[in-house]
């Protein structure tokens, strides 16, 4: 288990793109499902309502172009480092109100702790390499602009 030596090929696939509507997390799992898979793991980032102290009301996330490209690119960096079965990862884009999924995301593997570690490692850079902004309003009147990135 845990970090493979030599890249892979999913048996199955990569789906993974940029949207303006609602993330279905447990469709996503379905996505990932195969009988080989001992294990699937999912992530369901949604939209909190504080930050850094401050009560939120509601999110836009803004994309670049590329975020199209790039995600699909961070998922198969993730498969070609662990033994996944398939990856599924959905970012959400427009107006997002408190307790709406801003990011999902399902990987199955054989064991699970392939599955939660190629999960995290998949979100984290997700957040580190996709280009999308957010605009944070808050309940005071003010917002801010961050990159996600």
């Amino acid at each position: 288990m845990g970090i493979n030596t030599t890249p892979t090929i999913l048996t199955r696939m990569i789906y993974s793109r940029i949207r303006d509507t609602a993330i279905d997390v447990p469709f996503l799992a379905e996505q990932v499902a195969c009988d080989e898979a001992g294990a699937i793991a999912t992530f369901d980032g949604r939209v909190r309502n504080h930050d850094h102290g401050h009560a939120v009301t509601k999110l836009t996330y803004s994309a670049h172009p590329a975020a199209e490209r790039i995600i699909v690119e961070v998922a198969e960096q993730i498969g070609k480092k662990y033994d996944l079965h398939s990856i599924a990862v959905e970012h959400r884009t427009g107006d997002l109100s408190i307790g709406d999924t801003a990011l999902g995301a399902a990987v199955s593997s054989s064991h699970r702790r392939e599955a939660f570690e190629a999960l995290t490692e998949l979100v984290d850079e997700i957040k580190a390499q996709l280009p999308i902004w957010k605009q944070q309003f808050f309940s005071d009147g003010t917002y801010e602009w961050s990159n996600c990135a």
